[in-house]
């Protein structure tokens, strides 16, 4: 039996903050090749990534899972109880950066994995990505290995992402969907000059305000069956301007949105244009935007993927998880576009912060999870 523990704590020893690899892949490359899995690395624009497979290629019953080894940065290490990458263990706990997202989660699918093709091989394969640029910017991470998987005739059947996705207990949770992401900078240019001649100038303040409210105010939806509303956020207005006597030239403001399945980064983008030329004509201002789209909404509805899912998590802890599209994003935005994909993993809420850890029997809980869905899925017929 493959130990999950040991394979978390091996990982967390493993410093690989974004971009670095860390020793993570390379330990990972090396235990499931030792397994028998035919592993590639499938490195990209400076990040590292794993492709592990077991069973024939092109099988039409192929079970992926999808993860990710590299973290976030530590921050100030002196406010750690226990060393960010000691893996240190106490009362129960498991204490290390990634420990929670995601090393455990990995460690525990790729136990499950090992252990289904050493002692019940299957009628099919077993297929494992794992990135090293989740955390960054996913340029060069998942989305290189599915753009290396097309090109090398690779596909999987079905696949789970192993992100945390429990909000309270192991099992309360499985993630069907995620809701899209993007933002928007904002430049508002007025002319600048002395604020007791106001004749003479145009203040681009009053410009940024109005447009900031009408974005923050504007109901874009009212949910869906599986998603909740669309939102968006003012989250910085700048300026710099430290007298008090001067009108500025100009402002910045950023917002960020998180939409649901009826909208799409393109309606969204077009709709943040029309209000910014609204504002232009009412107030003088000029008004330049950029935007950035992370992830477009998606929806894997309710079926045979969730429901195995939900069998097996039922079946080990006794829950009927939630299924669920809330929280940020995820690789699953890009799996999505590849085969059906739910996520599943472990309790989140411990996930990048000082003293980052995992509860110990989560992480043995987890593989059994995982098992259990490996076995049922290469069961039915």
């Amino acid at each position: 039996m493959t130990d999950p523990q040991k394979l978390t704590a091996d990982l967390v020893r493993c410093p690989s903050v974004t971009p670095e690899e860390g020793g993570a892949l390379t330990l990972l490359d090396r235990v499931l090749g030792d397994a028998g899995f035919s592993c590639t690395r499938v490195d990209r624009g400076g990040v590292c990534n794993l492709f592990a497979r077991w069973g024939g290629k092109g099988h039409a019953r192929t079970f992926g899972f999808n993860g990710h080894t590299d973290v976030v940065p530590v921050g100030d290490e002196a406010a750690w109880t226990h060393p960010p990458f000691g893996a240190e263990e106490a009362e129960g706990w498991l204490y290390g950066r990634g420990a929670t997202d995601m090393k455990s989660g990995v460690a525990a699918f790729a136990a499950a994995a090992i252990d289904l093709v050493q002692e019940s091989p299957p009628d099919g394969a077993v297929v494992l990505t794992i990135t090293g640029d989740e955390e960054g910017v996913s340029t060069d991470g998942t989305i290189a290995l599915l753009d290396w998987m097309k090109d090398a005739g690779e596909q999987m059947s079905v696949c789970i992402v192993g992100e945390p996705t429990c909000p309270e207990t192991i099992g309360d949770m499985i993630k069907i969907g995620r809701r899209g992401s993007m933002s928007a900078w904002f430049t508002v240019r007025g002319k600048q000059g002395h604020s007791a001649y106001l004749h003479k100038v145009l203040n681009p303040l009053p410009a940024v305000a109005l447009l900031a409210h009408r974005l923050s105010a504007h109901v874009l939806d009212e949910g869906t069956d599986h998603f909740d509303p669309s939102t968006c956020a003012v989250t910085t207005i700048d300026t710099g301007n430290s007298a008090t006597n001067v009108i500025p030239a100009e402002t910045r403001m950023t917002v960020n949105l998180r939409f649901n399945d009826l909208h799409t980064g393109a309606s969204l983008t077009e709709w943040l244009r029309a209000e910014a030329d609204k504002v232009e004509r009412e107030t003088g201002v000029r008004i330049g935007m950029a935007v950035k789209i992370s992830g477009e909404a998606f929806l894997t509805p309710p079926g045979a993927l969730s429901d195995l899912v939900s069998r097996a998590v039922t079946a080990e802890t006794g829950l009927v998880p939630d299924l669920s599209t809330t929280g940020g994003t995820s690789d699953a935005r890009f799996v999505k576009s590849h085969c059906p994909v739910v996520e599943f993993g472990l309790v989140g809420h411990r996930m990048h912060q000082v003293d980052e850890r995992v509860w110990i029997d989560d992480i043995h809980a987890l593989k059994r999870i995982y098992g259990r869905i490996l076995r049922d899925y290469f069961a039915a017929r």
